[in-house]
This record gives structure tokens, C-alpha cells and sequence, in this order.
């Protein structure tokens, strides 16, 4: 009953993602205003072919082909998107007709998404920019089999242990930040086993990535304890252009603030599996405490007897978090709008509490 993501929103993410340069909303100018106001950010034009009341009955049509026209003259791009709206969709509207009307010089992939006439799932808006895009060629079958499957699988673990497992969900902010950041310090200097697990998704991780960009030499110089294990979901090989790109930003950050990951579990677009791989890891050795960040519903912790932090972008994940078993829950809001546009680890709210208290426990 609560509000969820939109395919339209899923789909502009995922054109995005293919580096379009610029995206057509073919619908009414306020139809998914805030996405398409965030990704210009990220350096994507993002328009709109502004359909009023008389286009729902006479078609706009000729309005997309006039941004299309309009948007090759000002931009040049070598990639567009075109994609469909419940206005648009749910009056017939052919975009595929309307793109072979116009010689321009851009590939152009029309997305034949809408709000909810024939898809619930937001994740079908991006199987459809990735059929599309399959089709033009710029991706294989495989790599649009292998994400498909990593979408589906996403929307799997959100009804089963996210927010949509439940009618309605209320809000909540989670536990307080410096209590948690004091855990995790106690914890270090008590020389107890720590293991950070990073399983975020796409350009999320800029923030979620901050905890791991922390010296914690300060509060505890033991060599062979102070340093927790670090797992990520860091591939730099694996996923979409701009998703391989922000992996091996991450990871050269933390390479030269002289932090090492341990072990890659995978990409950043697979975190619906990453988890697994990262449990298979944990469960052969013996931790006091585990501190799963970004997607960590996707991590079965009640798999584990270990005491347990998540970190996560969304207080409706608060409740459904603890139900599965983790200990403490910490929020970081508009974990998506702070990281648009951001080529390096960002300060997130939690990290800068946890380095705040390493500072307060040097001045007792």
C-alpha cells in the first residue's frame, strides 16, 4: 500500500546506465520530474515532449519527432532514449513509428514503459531498455539474459525481505548513530573479529564505500586485530559501462588511502547474489561482529549468530531489517541523490559519526 519505485524511473536509471546521452519522456512535462531532474547530474539532457489534454485524444506523435529533431541539433548525442509514460502508452502511442519518421544520426532505442498499465514490478522498466538495447547491439543476449535475471531476483528479495513484504510500512530512522559508531569502535579496541561487508548497488556505493575509508589505527595500534576484514561487491569487469566505472573508482580510492579489500564477491549490479557469496565467506570463520551496508536485506544474516549492523538508505527498511534478524539498523537518506553525478567515495552521515567518535576517544 506504500509508495514504490516506477518502472519510468527504472528505465531512465538503466539508459543511464548505457551512458544515453540524451532521454525523451514522451508524456506530460511532469511525469517522473524528480528522476529526470537528479540524472541531469549525471550528465544526461533529459526532456520532455510536454503532452496536454488534446494529445490524450489526438496523439503527440508529431511532438516526439519534433524533440527528437530538436534534441539531435542541441546535443549532438550519439545515444537517446525515448521512453513511454501512462500517457502515452495507455493511448497507443507507436514511438517505434515515430523514430523511423526522423533522420538523425543518434541511435535511438524506444522504451515502451509506463507507470503501472501492464507492469507492476519498477525492475520491468529496466528489462525493457535492456531488450531494446539488446536489439540495437549494444549489449549481447548474455549480458541481457545475466541482467534480467539479476533484476528479477532484485525484485524477488524486496517482496520476500524489503519493504514490499509487508501491506504498509512505517517509517522509521533507525538507531542512533553514535551509539552504533560506538559499538564498532569498542569492538575494535577489544580486538573482537569485524567484518564489513559492502553489498550495494550501483552508484550507491560512493556512499555505502565510505565506512570502509576509515583508519582505525588510531584506536587500537594491535597490527594483527585492529583491521576488520573487508568484503565488496567491487567487480571492476562485470556490468554496465558506467557500473564498471564506479567499481574501479571505489576501489582505486581505497587502494591508495592504503585499504585493501579482501574479497570481491562480485559486481555492483549483483547484489541480489552477492550476499550469498559473501555468507559463504563468513561462515567459515568465527566473527564477533558483522556490518553489512547498502543492500543488506540481501545478506541472510539470520544465517549467522554474530551480532549484526545494517546499513541502509531507506527508513521503511528499518522494521523488515530487524524482523530477519540484524541487531541494529542505521539509515542514510537520499543515498541516491547525494551520489548523482559523484565520481568518488562521498561522507556519509554514519562514517563521519564513526571518525567523529575516534576523535572524541583520543581527546579522553
Amino acid at each position: 500500500m506504500h509508495p514504490r519505485p516506477s518502472p519510468i524511473a527504472a528505465s531512465l536509471y538503466t539508459l543511464r546506465d548505457l551512458n544515453a546521452d540524451v532521454i525523451i519522456l514522451h508524456g506530460p512535462h511532469g511525469c517522473c520530474f524528480r528522476t529526470g531532474r537528479l540524472l541531469e547530474s549525471d550528465g544526461v539532457r533529459v526532456l520532455t515532449t510536454a503532452m496536454v489534454e488534446n494529445d490524450f485524444v489526438f496523439g503527440a506523435s508529431g511532438k516526439l519527432e519534433e524533440v527528437l529533431k530538436k534534441a539531435e541539433e542541441m546535443f549532438k548525442p550519439k545515444l537517446v532514449g525515448v521512453v513511454g509514460t501512462c500517457a502515452s502508452m495507455i493511448i497507443g502511442e507507436n514511438l517505434k513509428e515515430a523514430i523511423s519518421n526522423v533522420n538523425i544520426q543518434a541511435i535511438v532505442l524506444p522504451v515502451e514503459s509506463h507507470g503501472g498499465f501492464g507492469e507492476g514490478d519498477n525492475t520491468e522498466g529496466a528489462i525493457i531498455v535492456l531488450e531494446a538495447a539488446k536489439k540495437q547491439g549494444l549489449i549481447t543476449k548474455d549480458e541481457a539474459d545475466r541482467q534480467t535475471k539479476m533484476l528479477k531476483l532484485a525484485t524477488e528479495i524486496e517482496k520476500t525481505r524489503g519493504m514490499a513484504r509487508k501491506e504498509y510500512i512505517k517509517p522509521n530512522f533507525g538507531d542512533n548513530k553514535e551509539k552504533i559508531a560506538r559499538i564498532i569502535i569498542n569492538a575494535i579496541k577489544n580486538n573482537e573479529k569485524i567484518a564489513f561487508v559492502l553489498n550495494a548497488k550501483k552508484e550507491t556505493s560512493y556512499l555505502f564505500s565510505d565506512f570502509l575509508n576509515i583508519d582505525f589505527s588510531a584506536i587500537n595500534s594491535n597490527e594483527k586485530h585492529n583491521k576488520p576484514i573487508i568484503i565488496a561487491n567491487l567487480d571492476e569487469n562485470i556490468g554496465l559501462p558506467r557500473i564498471r566505472n564506479h567499481a574501479q573508482n571505489i576501489t582505486t580510492e581505497l587502494k591508495n588511502n592504503g585499504i585493501a579489500i579482501d574479497y570481491i564477491t562480485g559486481g555492483l549490479d549483483e547484489y541480489p547474489i552477492t550476499g550469498d557469496s559473501a555468507l559463504k565467506i563468513l561462515k567459515n570463520n568465527d566473527y564477533d561482529l558483522v556490518v553489512v551496508a547498502g543492500v543488506p536485506h540481501a545478506f541472510k544474516i539470520e544465517e549467522l549468530n554474530v551480532q549484526s549492523i545494517a546499513i541502509t538508505d531507506g527508513p521503511r527498511l528499518v522494521e523488515p531489517l530487524k524482523d530477519i534478524g540484524y541487531d541494529y539498523v542505521v539509515t542514510e537518506l537520499d543515498a541516491h541523490s547525494k551520489t548523482l553525478g559523484v565520481d568518488e567515495i562521498i561522507d556519509s552521515d554514519f562514517g563521519t559519526m564513526i571518525r567523529t567518535a575516534i576523535q572524541w576517544e583520543n581527546e579522553e
